[in-house]
């Protein structure tokens, strides 16, 4: 493997970094405290609003369901409002977290109703405020749950930034689509896979390690 080729891959990897991380950790500020609401205003739930439970159960399953490429796409406009450009890693962040949020969001409510709702009941009858029973029990309990969800969303996102790649994204899918589709580079699409693949294991037993630890603490 040249020189400049292992480069190129670099470059890639780090490009690759900054869409999956920037566009994961925004996508966790906004899509765990999503799930929380799903949670709370759910029937039976401490602060239960049917109404508004639906209204944004049907919005979040509205982005799940539009498939990435299209949601690329859809929102060019949007993106070029936020990023000033359709096209780079700046640019990808954009549609990667609009499909991280609503992703986690629905991670996150199936962890929370793991946890024991007699827990949830001793707080209340307690005097607990709703936010001190999301912060001190719904969320400690369902960290394990919250973390696995998040290791799942950051590999899943990994897929999705090779995708953007496709269309000018940047990263490792825009060098394998470049350099190894378009000028017949079969090494260098073979390099980007197997980049690939050594970059979601990590994350992925990265994630497991640290839901092993919070189980056991």
């Amino acid at each position: 493997m040249s020189s400049q080729l292992i480069a190129l891959l670099f470059d890639g990897l780090i490009e690759t970094l900054v869409m999956v991380g920037v566009s994961g950790g925004i996508g966790a500020l906004f899509g765990i405290p999503l799930g929380v609401i799903l949670i709370l205003t759910d029937r039976g739930g401490i602060l239960q609003n049917l109404t508004a439970n639906r209204v944004l159960g049907l919005a979040i399953n509205a982005a799940r369901s539009t498939p990435f490429i299209i949601l690329m796409v859809a929102i060019i406009p949007f993106t070029r409002l936020v990023a000033g450009t359709s096209i780079g890693t700046a640019a990808a962040i954009v549609p990667l977290t609009i499909a991280a949020i609503p992703f986690i969001a629905r991670l996150v409510e199936t962890a929370l109703r793991e946890v024991p709702s007699g827990l949830i009941e001793a707080a209340d009858a307690m005097g607990a405020t709703p936010l001190q029973i999301v912060v001190k029990v719904l969320l400690p309990e369902a960290l394990p749950g919250i973390v696995a969800g998040l290791t799942i969303t950051f590999v899943s996102l990994i897929g999705y930034s090779a995708m953007a790649g496709a269309v000018g994204g940047g990263g490792l899918g825009d060098i394998g689509i470049r350099y190894g589709y378009q000028r017949f580079l079969p090494e260098v699409m073979l390099a980007v896979v197997l980049v690939l693949i050594v970059f979601v294991q990590g994350v992925q037993s990265a994630g497991d390690r640290l839901v092993r630890k919070l189980s056991h603490r």
